[in-house]
Order: C-alpha cells, then structure tokens, then sequence
C-alpha cells in the first residue's frame, strides 16, 4: 500500500491565526449605560464574547444614540464614525 494512504489525515491548524470575536453597535446600545467604559471584560461579563476572545472587533451596524467609551482591537469606520458623532470616543487597545 503506497504510504499517502497509510498516513493518517488530520488536517492543519495554524497556531498564529488570531481569533477576533465581532460585537455590534445594536449590542452595546441595548447593555450599556450612557458614559459608560466598556472594555473587553465588561463584553466578556455581558455575555457578548467568550473569555478566551483575543482580538474584538467592533461594527457598525444598529445606532448608537449613547455617548459610549469603548476600549477594542478594532474598530469598522462606520462604527468609529457612529461612535463619534453619538460624542462618545472608540479607542484601539
């Protein structure tokens, strides 16, 4: 039997792959409170990522009406613009 055949498939997982976990706009305006901070910890203890998330990205679908602090890896430019114009600040940690 030729060894290609002989040798397990299992595939490939690369280990520098990233995972980045998406929060919408419509998310943060229904759980947070206007002025409020909201960090990847306080995504994690509203539930709208897991805990072993490494990067979040946040886009901009929904409004947003409230001024929101928020602390991600990334931001969409519709989302960084909807969260200036609401007078609220999008910072890239």
């Amino acid at each position: 039997m030729p060894l290609q055949r002989r040798v397990p498939k299992r595939g490939f997982r690369s280990l520098r792959k990233k995972s980045v976990h998406v929060v919408n706009l419509i998310d943060l305006e229904k759980r947070f409170a206007a002025g409020e901070v909201v960090d990847v910890e306080k995504m994690v203890a509203a539930g709208l990522v897991p805990r072993r998330c490494e990067w979040v990205k946040v886009l901009g679908k929904g409004q947003l009406t409230k001024p929101l602090v928020i602390r991600a890896s990334q931001f969409s430019r519709a989302a960084q613009q909807q969260i200036e114009t609401a007078g609220g600040t999008a910072e890239v940690v």
